[in-house]
């Protein structure tokens, strides 16, 4: 198609996200891809997008993009005010922006990032058969900058009824449930007691690689060297100065530091939406 989304202001940072590259850790490839990715599959479900389809993951919002054909959108995750050529337009449902309109994106009241779908999806070029962004290894197209022109594919199903649906909240004050780590006996168990049960903050030093903790320092029983070892999504690292580190979707394949907790996979969309100064509880699975 010829047509599609030019960005004209990318806000902190925006970037175009799939499903990912999952399976090429043995690589060094990171699986990357929608960071929550039940808000991304229903932004595509919102559009009728086939799944898989790329769609636009901003981070704190604040974007400005213009319609530069007809376009059928979608905007769920993380909530914020939409402005569609000066008008309202609510979250979790499809929005038709006639070529020329503007969609402004405001700040999130609650979450971090939220998700834009086309209808069609984005047709952006894949690499090792994703169409992510992954900022640590930096493949796929580099996050979006003003100026960009964002191509609409053909990712398209038969477009679904309702003319709303419901997204799901985001916990101001989450609790995260942790698996045990493989590395859990290299954390004191003062320590592992702590992080179960105190309240903890999320830094400013968070990004799609990984989101620092921030509360009582957390001690190691062990505090030799480690050879780097495989991490996940979710993989709670302690480095030596006691404040863990949650990795993200684009998260290193090795670390050197101990996995002392993991937190479930049900949960990650929560991780997502983590943003600055949150105040955030663990609790240990049973």
């Amino acid at each position: 198609m010829s047509g599609g989304l030019v960005v004209v202001e990318p806000g902190v940072m925006a970037t175009i996200q799939d499903e990912g590259r999952p399976g090429l850790a043995r690589f060094a490839v990171s699986p990357s891809g929608a960071a929550d990715k039940p808000a991304y599959r229903l932004a595509n479900r919102v559009v009728g997008n086939e799944e898989g389809a790329a769609v636009i993951e901003l981070t704190f919002g604040g974007a400005t993009m213009r319609a530069d054909q007809d376009l059928v959108l979608a905007i769920t995750g993380a909530t914020l005010p939409i402005m569609l050529d000066g008008l309202g337009v609510a979250m979790g449902q499809a929005v038709w922006a006639r070529a020329g309109s503007e969609i402004v994106f405001g700040r999130p009241t609650a979450g971090l990032r939220s998700y834009v779908a086309v209808r069609g999806g984005i047709d952006a070029p894949r690499v090792l058969g994703s169409r992510s962004c992954d900022t640590l290894g930096r493949l796929g197209v580099s996050p979006l900058v003003a100026g960009d022109r964002l191509l609409v594919g053909a990712d398209i199903e038969r477009m679904p009824a309702p003319d709303q649906v419901p997204t799901h909240p985001i916990e101001a004050n989450p609790v995260l449930e942790l698996a045990p780590g493989p590395r859990l006996d290299w954390m004191d168990e003062a320590s592992a007691h702590r992080l179960g049960s105190e309240s903890f903050h999320v830094s400013d030093r968070l990004d799609r690689v990984g989101v620092r903790i921030v509360g009582s320092l957390l001690r190691r029983a062990i505090t030799t060297e480690l050879p780097s070892e495989a991490v996940i999504f979710g993989a709670v690292q302690l480095p030596p100065n006691g404040e863990p580190i949650i990795f993200g979707p684009d998260h290193p394949t090795t670390g050197g530091y101990p996995v002392v907790a993991v937190v479930t996979e049900r949960q990650l969309p929560i991780v997502a939406q983590l943003r600055p100064g949150q105040e955030v509880r663990f609790r240990w699975s049973r």
